[in-house]
Formats: structure tokens, C-alpha cells, sequence
């Protein structure tokens, strides 16, 4: 049953429609990582009256917008058009999320660009080494997988494979918001909270792996280092605290990690935090590149400002402008109607009122140097570390790694 929603934000000369539903990447099976990715793409490739090519041409003749992604735990599609040829696009997302042609063909080229990406993404350092950190923390747990999937897997898959999947797919829990009142949905604007059940991920996986490192050879002048655990889910009380050391850590260049290696060493060439939002244990990581020659260096600044983090709670002024700095960050992401669609049909799946952000400037307030010290203790006590460089600099960052954690 698809569950409609409707945003009266602000007068806008356009409409967007977003659905989310829930599953995506954590519905793979052990066999067939990657099968979710091909029938979200294959879900946009025709419907019951259009093929592939007709579907497209129909769209694009009312200058209109038509994309979906997948994420680990659900699949988005969104629509966009100017409000005149909203009401001719709107009955498409019910057709595509109910009636997808999956034709055997379209299954073929979507099959082959999966493929085409998996190894495109290898090529990628930054990539293997976040693959291999997700590996020794999440160890069997579907946030651990790429949600593209692997190709020895995706190889395997076969359109019936799909055909069964999407059986699946339709029992699935699925969600729509639009900013146009054409489709008859609840107001959010009025919207009672109670009505919402909270969710989360309650599925046994082992979270407790024995090892903490781990480490993967490339031949170039880089090295790349991540360091970091899984932390809370967005349903979680500790979101908010974490987001304010994200920002302390990320936000700007007053952020710790720019003032750290950059402005007083200048040895980084990319660096930040990476703590997306997910219904289970969100991954919270420090990623930084540098050449071979600062790596150890570099690896030294970031295990002392690890532990200060653990040691030290962060001075007035240090809480007060990261706090500031998230809200800004919030405020900028209000000035997209996509990204407010999207950020608040996600939020109603994992059973939250989006409408209850409104006093999220309070809760952030609220938050102490102590709150956040807590969390560091809590999370990050025992970090996982993965690395990518030549094996001389891994090692010697290895017997560093044991004598410090």
C-alpha cells in the first residue's frame, strides 16, 4: 500500500513527487548482492503502456524529470515537472512501482552497466579502502555490502532472479510526498505524530568482529587512512550529538580536521567525515589522503586528536561554533524542494514526523561538551582502521595502530 503525503512548502511554479521504499541494498540476498540495485533501475525502464523508449519520450516531452537511486535500506523515485503537466505524471509513479515492464532486455543492458560500475569503482582507491573498512565493521551485516553489489554475484543474476525479487519488492512498505495537493495525501503541516510507528533494524548480525584492522596495497604515491565505528541509528537520541562532532571535526574551515592538516601542516589532499543517515548503525568515519611521505605524520595527527577526543571534552567556544555550524547546515538544506521531499518521505519510513525538525534548532542548543565526550567514549573507545598504500608504510602504520589501540 502506497501511504501519500502532502508539503505545502511555499508557492513554487513546479511539483516534485518522491517515494520511498523501504528495503533496498539490505534486501540482497547472501548469493545475489547487487539484485536490488538492477530492479531499481530496471523499475524506470517501462511500465504497463510504455516501453523503455516510449516512457522516455513521454517525459522528456513534458520537460519533465524521472530518476531513482537506491541506498542501503530503501530505494527512492522521484518525478519533476512544471505544475501544468504534474497531473499527466503523476499516475507514472504508480504504474512503475506496480505494473515495471522488466523486460529481459532492458534486464541485459541494466545487468551489464551494474557490472561496468563494480569494476569502474575498483579503480578507485578511495573506494577499495571504504570497502574494506565496511568489511571489519559491519563484518556480515548488509551495511558492509556496496549497494551495487559484487560482480561474482551480479554475474549470476538471471531476469528470473528478478521477476522473484520483485514479488518481494511489492509487499515492501512504500511511501510518497509531493508539494502538490493533486494527490489527495495527509498533511504533514497537521500530522499527528502518534500515527507514526518508529522503526529499526532488530535483525541479528555479527557486529563484534575480532579484528580492527586491515589494510589494502596500491603502487601510487597516495595513501589513503579511515578510521572510525558504526555509531547510532537517525531514531536514535545520539543522532543529534554526533552530528554536532561532525561538524566540530568537518564543517567549514574552522573545522578541526581542515585546521589540523591543512592549515597548519598542509600535508592532506582530501579529508572529511563521512555519517550518513541509516535506520540501523550508521558507519562515522575520518578519511583523509596523503602522500607516502606524510603518512606516518599524518597518521600520528589523527590518532592525537583521537585521543583527545576520548580524553577531553571540547571547550565552550569549540561546542558553541559547531552547534552554530549545524543549524547553518541545516538551513541550506531547506533551500531545495527536492532535498526536503526526499529528507522528509525518508524520515516517515523509518517513523519519524519530519514536521518535529522545526525545533531542531532547541535540541542542538541543548546538547553539552559532556553529551558529546560520552558518545566519544561510547563509539569510539575501540575505532576501526583501514588503510591503502605501499606495504612498508602499512606495516609501520600497523605497529603504530597496536601500540595506540
Amino acid at each position: 500500500m502506497l501511504k501519500k503525503y502532502f508539503l505545502d512548502y511555499k508557492k513554487r511554479n513546479f511539483s516534485t513527487a518522491s517515494i520511498w521504499i523501504d528495503g533496498g541494498s539490505n534486501m540482497d540476498s547472501i548469493s545475489k548482492k547487487g539484485i536490488n540495485k538492477i530492479l531499481s533501475s530496471l523499475l524506470t525502464r517501462g511500465c504497463e503502456g510504455f516501453s523503455n523508449l516510449e516512457l522516455s519520450e513521454y517525459i522528456e516531452s513534458l520537460g519533465a524529470e524521472l530518476n531513482q537511486e537506491i541506498f542501503e535500506d530503501g530505494i527512492s523515485i522521484s518525478i519533476k515537472s512544471l505544475n501544468e503537466h504534474f497531473s499527466k505524471l503523476i499516475p507514472l509513479l504508480d504504474l512503475i512501482i506496480t505494473k515495471p515492464t522488466l523486460s529481459e532486455i532492458e534486464f541485459q543492458k541494466v545487468k551489464k552497466s551494474s557490472i561496468n560500475l563494480i569494476k569502474k569503482e575498483k579503480e578507485n582507491p578511495f573506494n577499495v579502502c571504504f570497502e574494506k573498512w565496511k568489511k571489519i565493521v559491519y563484518s556480515n551485516h548488509p551495511y558492509a555490502f556496496n549497494t551495487v553489489g559484487n560482480e561474482k554475484d551480479v554475474s549470476k543474476i538471471t531476469h528470473e532472479d528478478v521477476l522473484y525479487e520483485f514479488k518481494n519488492f511489492i509487499k515492501r512498505e512504500k511511501y510518497l510526498i509531493t508539494n502538490n495537493l493533486a494527490i489527495n495525501g495527509k498533511n504533514l503541516e497537521t500530522f499527528d505524530q502518534k500515527s507514526l510507528k518508529e522503526k529499526s533494524d532488530h535483525r541479528n548480525y555479527d557486529l563484534n568482529p575480532i579484528n580492527r584492522f586491515d589494510y589494502i596495497l596500491n603502487n601510487s604515491n597516495q595513501t589513503i587512512i579511515m578510521l572510525g565505528n558504526q555509531t547510532c541509528s537517525r531514531t536514535s537520541s545520539e543522532y543529534l550529538p554526533l552530528k554536532v562532532l561532525e561538524s566540530y571535526l568537518s564543517y567549514g574551515m574552522s573545522a578541526a580536521l581542515f585546521k589540523l592538516f591543512r592549515e597548519k601542516n598542509g600535508i592532506t589532499y582530501d579529508l572529511g567525515v563521512f555519517n550518513p543517515v541509516r535506520i540501523g548503525n550508521a558507519p562515522f568515519l575520518v578519511y583523509l589522503s596523503v602522500s607516502n611521505k606524510n603518512a606516518l605524520f599524518a597518521f600520528e595527527l589523527l590518532s592525537s586528536l583521537w585521543e583527545n577526543l576520548l580524553l577531553k571534552p571540547l571547550i565552550d567556544a569549540e561546542i558553541y561554533l559547531a552547534k552554530e555550524k549545524l543549524k547553518s547546515s541545516y538551513l541550506l538544506s531547506n533551500q531545495s524542494l527536492d532535498e526536503i521531499l526526499q529528507r522528509n518521505v525518508q524520515l516517515i519510513s523509518y517513523g519519524i514526523n519530519p514536521i518535529s525538525e522545526k525545533d531542531i534548532n532547541s535540541k542542538i542548543d541543548k546538547i553539552s561538551s559532556l553529551d558529546v565526550l560520552k558518545l566519544t567514549t561510547k563509539y569510539f573507545s575501540k575505532p576501526f582502521l583501514s588503510i591503502s598504500g605501499n606495504k612498508k608504510i602499512c606495516l609501520e602504520i600497523s605497529a603504530l595502530w597496536n601500540k595506540k589501540f
